[in-house]
């Protein structure tokens, strides 16, 4: 099943079901208003949202309609909390070498609580105030959780999985650094996320949701150039470990969003990055120096993620980097 959020002139959109090529689509609100709505009362609507879905699947909906990505708001355009995990070692150990930095723990996954009250559009353009911060995008996957009590172990917190969503997690890199020697935490360097416009079902997957990860790749562009097209399976933490680890000391509201971090391989040199820090630490490897720069205003990044057959998943994130003053809002 797939579910997108439709601009309607409120804050939180209207809730909608997509057919599988995500041509079509049929409004959900009766059933709940808002996606935030839906998973609120999950086990309760789970059965009619799949009615309708399998309703327009078979051409039995007679109020479906044309659907457009461009007019689709993230699919929660706010967010009761969201929790960035670092799952993806090969990432996080070139980070490391790069910038001297001591390793992390093993067995214990990274995680941080950023900005939660905008999500982006995948069409929306994102200012940022300046290009000297060193504008960056990250590329992630990330799941949806209905209400997840305190203390659940990994194999628990899987049945509270409800949703997979992919990301656009919008890095501000030379600000990074001197936030993270407070030893505070980030503020400034990690601005709003912004999220592809579907909210897929884990079994809308298939074979895809492997050990609780996606297994399929994540393309990125970067101005009509491919960065990188990083496979998503290899997390050293699943998403249900990450949901367990998040849940250690708190109950997690429905609603809350759980972030893969960069999604990234071994042979980075072969497949490429998720963002352009990975590229400029693999320059400083191999040549002393970062060549590539971060972005520009009027650059653009597209992100998508589909099946192995080719067929579309999440649809796309295509957005374009402007400074603040002139974005464009959907």
């Amino acid at each position: 099943m797939k579910l997108s959020t439709l601009a309607d002139g409120s804050r939180d959109g209207r809730l909608v079901i997509v057919s599988a090529d995500l041509t079509r689509a049929i409004a959900a609100d009766d059933i709940a208003p808002t996606l935030q709505a839906a998973l609120d009362a999950w086990s309760n609507v789970e059965a009619a949202l799949r009615a309708r879905s399998d309703d327009l699947a078979s051409g039995r909906a007679a109020a479906a309609f044309d659907y457009s990505q461009a007019q689709a708001l993230a699919p929660l355009p706010r967010a009761w909390q969201w929790l960035d995990g670092s799952a993806y070692e090969s990432h996080g150990e070139l980070m490391q070498r790069v910038f001297k930095m001591d390793p992390t723990p093993k067995g214990r996954p990274l995680m941080y609580q950023g900005v939660s009250d905008t999500f982006y559009s995948a069409t929306q353009d994102v200012a940022f105030p300046s290009e000297d911060d060193g504008i960056d995008f990250e590329g992630e996957f990330g799941v949806i959780v209905d209400e997840t009590p305190m203390g659940v172990t990994a194999e628990q917190a899987a049945r509270h999985i409800r949703l997979v969503v992919q990301i656009n997690d919008w890095s501000l890199r030379t600000l990074a650094p001197v936030e993270m020697k407070t030893g505070f935490g980030w503020i400034q360097a990690k601005p709003p996320c912004s999220m592809a416009p579907l909210a897929v079902t884990p079994d809308a997957l298939g074979a895809s949701w492997r050990d609780g990860r996606v297994d399929l790749p994540l393309c990125v562009d970067w101005n009509g150039q491919r960065f990188g097209a990083a496979e998503g399976y290899p997390m050293a933490f699943s998403f249900p470990q990450l949901v367990s680890h998040a849940a250690r000391t708190r109950t997690l509201c429905a609603g809350t969003i759980i972030g893969s971090g960069t999604v990234s391989n071994e042979n980075y040199r072969a497949v490429g990055s998720s963002c352009i820090a990975e590229r400029r630490g693999i320059e400083i490897l191999d040549e002393g120096a970062p060549r590539t720069g971060f972005m520009r205003f009027g650059d653009r990044v597209r992100m998508e993620t589909r099946m192995r057959d080719g067929s579309p998943l999440f649809g796309a994130i295509d957005q374009q980097v402007v400074e603040a003053g002139v974005a464009r809002a959907i």
